[in-house]
């Protein structure tokens, strides 16, 4: 029985990509009195088809999260997350919250490479999460070389509630590889993963591994859009997924800055 328990266990933790905020973050701070709108809007076509204990199916559902974010310093900034769902033969429903305060080292210490980190602070239903509350924190790596943009996301996350509690951290690590065409068109490929706890790994197939090809359109100096159609190469996780997201900035922020 213990050892199907850890089974159990290992498969929940490999399922726990982020259906609602499929992005990867890049270097980007936001002066005091600018602000920023996402809107997250991601379909799920292929995924679980059956209840993981509380956690409902995954497949056909659509997720639309609103985020919104405000400078406060330099290198200070403080999101909050509204996520809702639409699950087959349902209608649009709350699935919960989340506080994600940024933090971006200054290009004025000169190193290598821009630096930043998050947290995300979520409470979601237990019918789009088993723990309901959890932390990640997620550095953001950033080099550009040319037209080529490098972003990286190491995360780290654990539940702060819930069954895998005592297992400690997960690690999730997330990239993006991108080359800008033109000041507006950035075609791009990303990557999403769960690997599994930080000191116990899951084997390979027990991994969710997803890749999104995609693109960013910047429309104009303060209105962009992403879009991508993502698949899983492991039997873990979501197979087929189509994500967007639409960032407005305002405020004080700079024209062509944000």
């Amino acid at each position: 029985m213990r050892s199907i328990a850890v089974l159990l266990v290992c498969a929940a933790a490999a399922c726990a990509q982020d259906p609602f905020e499929i992005h990867v973050y890049e270097y980007d701070p936001m002066p005091l009195g600018s602000f920023s709108y996402e809107a997250h809007l991601n379909y799920i076509l292929d995924g679980t088809t059956a209840f993981n204990g509380s956690v409902a199916p995954t497949q056909h559902q659509f997720h639309f999260t609103s985020e919104l974010t405000a400078g406060l310093s330099d290198s200070f900034a403080l999101g909050a997350m509204l996520l809702t769902a639409v699950r087959p033969d349902q209608s649009l429903e709350y699935a919960g919250w989340r506080v994600i305060p940024h933090a971006f080292v200054p290009k004025s210490w000169r190193l290598p490479f821009n630096l930043g980190v998050l947290a995300e602070f979520s409470f979601e239903r237990r019918l789009y999460e088993e723990d309901t509350r959890h932390l990640e924190l997620r550095l953001v790596v950033e080099k550009h070389i040319g037209q080529l943009q490098l972003d990286g996301n190491p995360v780290f996350a654990r539940a702060l509630t819930g069954p895998v509690t005592k297992d400690g951290w997960g690690f999730e690590p997330s990239g993006r590889i991108g080359w800008q065409l033109s000041r507006r068109f950035t075609p791009s490929i990303e990557y999403y993963s769960s690997w599994g706890w930080l000191d116990n790994l899951s084997p390979f197939h027990q991994q969710v591994h997803q890749f999104v090809p995609g693109a960013d359109w910047r429309i104009n100096d303060r209105l962009m859009m992403n879009f991508g159609a993502g698949f899983g190469i492991t039997g873990a996780g979501d197979k087929i997924f189509f994500k967007s997201r639409f960032e407005w900035s305002f405020g004080k922020t700079p024209p062509g800055s944000h």
